[in-house]
């Protein structure tokens, strides 16, 4: 593939843009400058800088993020700063979006991709794609709240309960909640019901994929076979 092209398909500007970048002189291959912008590459296990950044190529972009909390999940945010303020521009540039979202005020493990099929299959609802959650509340957790949740319990404007799949106390205040079902703040929504309040929410598990322990909020990384594995394998405890 042309190199001005492949440039382009990653998000470095238009065709016209990535021209001038490579003539430049600011991109290289194999730490080497290339300046012709018509240099054919292969692009499998392809490496390129861009004014010295290294990147890979990549047909499609797969990446997860430690949301923090106080970003919107859109393009367009009203009242906080959006969620793509936190990735490089190349990024934006080539459309990657959020599959699915957090709210505003929470956090976790939050997939991006710029490939169609896969955002369908990870936030479609009737996929029914378990999601883990861990609530801490305002007040000590009982029993009683556990077993309404389990349930299910009404909603407002909704015309069926629901059910959590799993749910655990893991301390005084924090309640972990397993859903299928994606609703604007269900999570908040179902506890409420069940007679408590969340002060804090955070996402730690979609399908088989843990928000890594090592990933600060705020950071992302992409996802290599072994997350993308992970995601679609069946979720262990």
């Amino acid at each position: 593939m042309e190199l001005e092209k492949i440039i382009h398909s990653q998000g470095f500007g238009s065709r016209k843009e990535c021209r001038a970048l490579i003539r430049a002189g600011v991109v290289s291959v194999d730490n080497r400058p290339v300046g012709d912008p018509k240099r054919d590459f292969a692009t499998d296990g392809l490496a390129f800088a861009v004014d010295g950044e290294r990147w890979q190529y990549r047909e499609r972009a797969y990446l997860m993020m430690n949301k923090p909390a106080g970003y919107e999940c859109s393009r367009q945010p009203q009242c906080h700063p959006a969620i793509y303020t936190l990735l490089p521009w190349p990024l934006v540039r080539r459309g990657v979006q959020s599959v699915g979202r957090l709210d505003q005020d929470s956090c976790g493990l939050l997939l991006f991709s710029d490939d169609g099929k896969f955002i369908h299959r990870w936030s479609s609802g009737k996929k029914r794609v378990p999601k883990l959650y861990r609530a801490w509340l305002d007040e000590d957790v009982g029993s009683e709240i556990v077993g309404r949740l389990l349930d299910g319990v009404r909603l407002h404007d909704e015309p069926e309960p629901f059910s959590a799949v799993d749910c655990r106390i893991r301390d005084p205040r924090v309640l972990e909640v397993t859903v299928t079902e994606g609703r604007y703040h269900l999570v908040k929504r179902m506890i409420a019901a069940a007679g408590g309040h969340v002060a804090r929410l955070q996402r730690l598990r979609i399908g088989g994929l843990w928000l890594p322990q090592d990933l600060p909020e705020g950071e992302w990384r992409w996802l290599d076979e072994v997350a993308l594995a992970a995601l679609a394998a069946a979720p262990a405890d």
